[in-house]
């Protein structure tokens, strides 16, 4: 039986950040270990997670969650690196879906664990999943992750077989290595009745993921499915938390959903979300650097909910992805 919330809101006015925007959304990074090494996400080379363990722990976490409740968050979901590396990684989900407030509760993988996890992280409280699914073709998946797409696909079933609420399926574009990969990945998820999303390359590596000859825009993406029959746009249809614009095809029925970072000129206007990294940094903004150190205030019985509010009050209007932005370190450490 799920708690009914009884802690008192702060005024939304609080979790507004300077552009109006209701923060109330939290990716909460628990690992920057991952057992793939994809080409946009893991520099070559990247030795971060053999460093001393700095991870918080699972009441740290928890604790959190706890705190951005009390600010009126409603929307959690756990990242990495890969979360599933996390041997307490249930435990982690259940005590978050215990607290008074959380509404939504996701985790985001590779999908590569997946099978040993499915009934698990449904008992845990999970209600969503992304899955990220670059390809079906199993050398090109191999070429973009280093990984095995079977492990992923049994994964991708055992999730079905728990009936999860939303299940999406991640493809991120890549010009040269995956366009022909855009319309069987379309056809798989209607065949199971998923979402698919094809996500813009985005510099969350280092500057040079971001090369033209490499990036492939979501309307190019669009253009290449219209070849197979009419997009209708869904504007009204918000199946997660996220910036995804999702459109059907109608002849398929199959719904498909578009990230366009870079393109997109009004991407940030609805952002509602900070990130939480491994390592207890807040992050207001994955396309810029700044962030605030969660860990003295966790560890010295400190004001958590005040840094929450600070990240809030510096989050900026936008990204700068389209900046030359070099990132101060890669997306398996900042959380997906």
């Amino acid at each position: 039986m799920r708690l009914v919330a009884t802690t008192k809101l702060v005024w939304n006015e609080e979790r507004m950040d300077s552009y109006g925007r209701i923060i109330d959304y939290l990716r909460i990074s628990v690992t920057d270990r991952c057992n793939e090494r994809c080409l946009y996400c893991m520099p070559e080379g990247y030795k971060g997670w053999a460093k001393k363990a700095d991870h918080l722990s699972a009441a740290e976490i928890i604790r959190v969650v706890e705190a951005s409740c009390g600010l009126g968050f409603r929307k959690f979901r756990l990242t990495g690196g890969e979360p599933l590396l996390r041997q307490d990684i249930e435990e982690i989900a259940a005590g978050i879906w215990a607290l008074p407030g959380v509404q939504t509760l996701g985790v985001s993988t590779n999908g590569v664990r997946l099978e040993r996890h499915a009934q698990g992280l449904k008992r845990a409280g999970v209600r969503s999943l992304n899955i990220s699914l670059d390809a079906l073709t199993p050398q090109v998946y191999r070429t973009i992750t280093g990984g095995n797409v079977e492990e992923v696909l049994r994964g991708i079933d055992a999730a079905l077989g728990a009936d999860f609420e939303v299940i999406k399926l991640n493809c991120v574009l890549m010009r040269g290595v995956n366009e022909g990969e855009i319309w069987p990945l379309v056809q798989y998820a209607a065949e199971r009745k998923m979402l698919v999303r094809f996500i813009e390359l985005m510099p969350v590596s280092s500057a040079g993921v971001l090369d033209e000859s490499r990036f492939l825009s979501v309307q190019d993406a669009m253009v290449m499915l219209a070849a197979y029959g009419r997009l209708e746009a869904l504007p009204e249809y918000r199946p997660g938390n996220g910036p995804a614009r999702y459109y059907q095809l109608a002849e398929l029925g199959a719904r498909v959903g578009f990230i366009g970072a870079l393109t997109t000129p009004d991407f940030c206007e609805s952002c509602n979300k900070l990130r939480l990294t491994a390592d207890g940094k807040l992050r207001p903004c994955l396309g810029r650097h700044g962030e605030l150190d969660l860990v003295p205030a966790l560890r010295n019985a400190g004001d958590v909910s005040g840094v929450i509010l600070e990240a809030i009050r510096n989050k900026p209007e936008n990204h700068e992805f389209a900046e030359c932005y070099e990132p101060g370190r890669p997306m398996t450490a900042i959380g997906g």
